[in-house]
């Protein structure tokens, strides 16, 4: 990639692309370690396409580095991964890895783009917003194909439209009195917050099970149960509509206790799960319009948010946690002057 004219990136840039090059090294090697145990070949191929493509961002984000005269993140290399480790992971939990980051990848992107200005950067990021989707069209057509794919709710169709004509639409606190029927954009986002945090728990018991830290063993175990407690809730929701909830296929966990990632891998993927745990719910507490489920999205933001924080100290105290690109501090660098004086 040629930069226009040396335009320097600006801080929206700078904080993307550093952003995603450690979401892609960290990518890369969780992918390479499945595609040493994957057998159907079918989400094999899938899975050499987003590895394939994490390869190719890590070289093309390198020479942008490079070129703008950029520290290279740290990130996450081979020291963060056994290949040696037996097999962890059902190739089934495989595919529906790849369907959780595809979707996430999709709003990082999006984001990406509206938060770059130089015309390369622009045209790295929509390209990698193409590959993403391309990516994501894959693993669903496969999950579709072997009847693994879980759908959101069905829903009758409307027969007209119509118009809110009470505040009683927003209400939905008051437990003396019924809850209206969920709107189909309430369905949608319970739906989609079971699955996210389905994934979640599977990661958080495999990283217990392999860590040979009992502190990270405690806070995988405590986020696996902030998990289970979520679904409960977005579960009882819409049961208590007549709706399904979506359940996953199958454990997709192997007994190994042999860590394949480093700690420091296996912490930095669930404190990103967890902050897109966090926006997923911030977009849904905005759309939902029953307020008790606006209000359950901001409680539950909370507590991610809690577990977050504490296991940002748990990688702190290791050394594990990479620090972005950060402005000077101008007070300190005028107090340092001071003192050469």
């Amino acid at each position: 990639m040629m930069t226009e004219n040396h335009i320097q990136l600006t801080s929206g840039e700078i904080a993307s692309i550093w952003t995603a090059y450690m979401n892609d090294s960290a990518a890369k090697l969780i992918l390479g370690y499945f595609l040493k145990d994957v057998e159907d070949e079918e989400i094999r191929s899938v899975l050499q396409q987003a590895y394939d493509s994490s390869a190719t961002h890590i070289e093309k984000l390198t020479h942008l580095f490079q070129e703008e005269q950029l520290p290279l993140p740290t990130g996450f290399t081979s020291d963060d991964v056994n290949m040696n480790a037996p097999r962890l992971y059902t190739d089934t939990f495989m595919l529906e890895y790849i369907g959780h980051v595809t979707r996430a990848g999709l709003l990082s992107y999006g984001g990406f783009v509206s938060m770059s200005t130089r015309k390369d950067v622009r045209a790295y990021f929509m390209e990698a917003l193409q590959e993403t989707s391309q990516l994501y069209d894959a693993g669903a057509s496969v999950s579709l194909a072997k009847g693994l794919f879980v759908r959101a709710p069905y829903m009758a169709y409307p027969t007209q439209t119509d118009f809110i004509d009470s505040k009683k639409y927003l209400s939905g606190l008051n437990p003396f009195t019924s809850k209206r029927p969920l709107n189909a954009v309430e369905v949608a986002y319970l739906h989609m917050n079971i699955q996210t945090n389905h994934i979640g728990r599977k990661f958080s018991l495999s990283f217990a099970q392999t860590s040979p830290r009992e502190q990270v063993q405690k806070w995988m175990l405590r986020g696996n149960e902030i998990s289970r407690k979520h679904i409960q809730l977005f579960t009882k929701a819409l049961t208590d509509n007549d709706l399904t909830a979506p359940v996953a296929a199958e454990v997709g966990i192997n007994d190994s206790t042999i860590p394949p990632f480093s700690d420091k891998l296996t912490m930095f993927l669930m404190s990103l799960l967890s902050a897109i745990g966090v926006g997923n719910y911030a977009t849904a507490s905005a759309a939902s319009q029953r307020s008790d489920l606006a209000l359950n999205y901001e409680r539950l933001s909370l507590e991610i948010g809690k577990y977050a924080k504490d296991g940002a100290d748990i990688m702190i105290q290791h050394s594990w946690l990479e620090q972005p690109p950060g402005t000077m501090d101008k007070q300190q660098l005028a107090k340092n002057k001071q003192q050469n004086n």
